[in-house]
């Protein structure tokens, strides 16, 4: 697996699973009938911002992240990131790649943490991910997701430092 910047290009091979897990309603804020265009600007963002790629040795796009500073001005020197990756890639390390990859990129662009505003608390498997990535939970907004199958969950704040 390699994993690269994004391009223009990769956007069409990205966008068929982005459409998936939002539509599915089970891990992302987002409106879960977003269209092309605006799911397009939501991911693939402008520097000092990056997305970035994994894919396979066959150019298959197995999922997808984006690195963006947290807030402005004073508080840009703490990042953020996104991760999708396509149900189709699971269990094949994809996330945990990515993980790793943005981290280190986040370092390498100067960021000293990396913050995660919204990771659905029923989202297991990422919040050990991201656990076994170094994050802490440090705040957890009650009932601040509305899940299609469990109702009402809470959103956990994860961070680390770099």
């Amino acid at each position: 697996m390699e994993i690269r910047e994004a391009s223009p290009a990769d956007w069409p091979r990205i966008w068929p699973f982005l459409r998936e897990i939002v539509a599915a309603g089970e891990t992302y804020t987002w409106p879960r009938d977003v269209g092309d265009e605006h799911a397009r600007t939501l991911w693939m963002v402008p520097p000092p911002g990056r997305t970035v790629v994994a894919v396979d040795a066959d150019g298959t796009v197995l999922g997808s992240a984006k690195l963006t500073p947290n807030q402005l001005g004073p508080g840009d020197h703490v990042a953020n990131a996104s991760f999708m990756v396509d149900p189709a890639a699971g269990r094949r390390g994809v996330g945990r790649a990515l993980g790793a990859y943005v981290l280190e990129q986040a370092r390498v662009d100067g960021y000293r943490a990396m913050q995660f505003n919204a990771v659905v608390a029923t989202n297991t498997r990422a919040v050990a991910l991201w656990r076994s990535l170094g994050f802490t939970v440090v705040g957890r907004v009650p009932e601040g997701f509305r899940h299609p199958t469990q109702g009402y969950v809470d959103l956990l704040v994860m961070h680390r430092q770099l």
